[in-house]
């Protein structure tokens, strides 16, 4: 996979999964799913510069799960897999402690 490194306040993110059954067994279409808000930070920016040149790294980190909005971010595709790329100031939150998911792309 082509390494991608962004720039400045960006990052990388992969978005997890939502799951196609409901508890009952029930199969939801492609077109009755939100997309997913949470993902896994995958790289990381080296952070926001200030007018004196000085750099303030960002809060989230490689490997963060993260909540984000709905429109967050710029859809990107890298060597066929699916990404995000948005500003750290899009991330709502860090998730600590949750359950692993499905991210896209990958298998338990």
């Amino acid at each position: 996979m082509a390494k991608f490194t962004p720039l400045h306040d960006r990052i990388l993110v992969r978005r997890v999964e939502e799951a196609t059954t409901t508890r009952g067994g029930i199969i939801i279409p492609d077109s009755a799913k939100d997309k997913p808000q949470e993902g896994e930070v995958v790289s990381v920016g080296r952070g926001r510069t200030n007018d004196e040149g000085k750099v303030f790294p960002l809060a989230v980190k490689e490997g963060d799960r993260i909540l984000f909005g709905k429109y967050a971010g710029t859809e990107i595709k890298i060597d066929g897999e699916d990404f995000i790329i948005m500003k750290e100031d899009e991330v709502l939150g860090v998730l600590s402690g949750a359950a692993k998911r499905e991210t896209a792309g990958a298998r338990r």
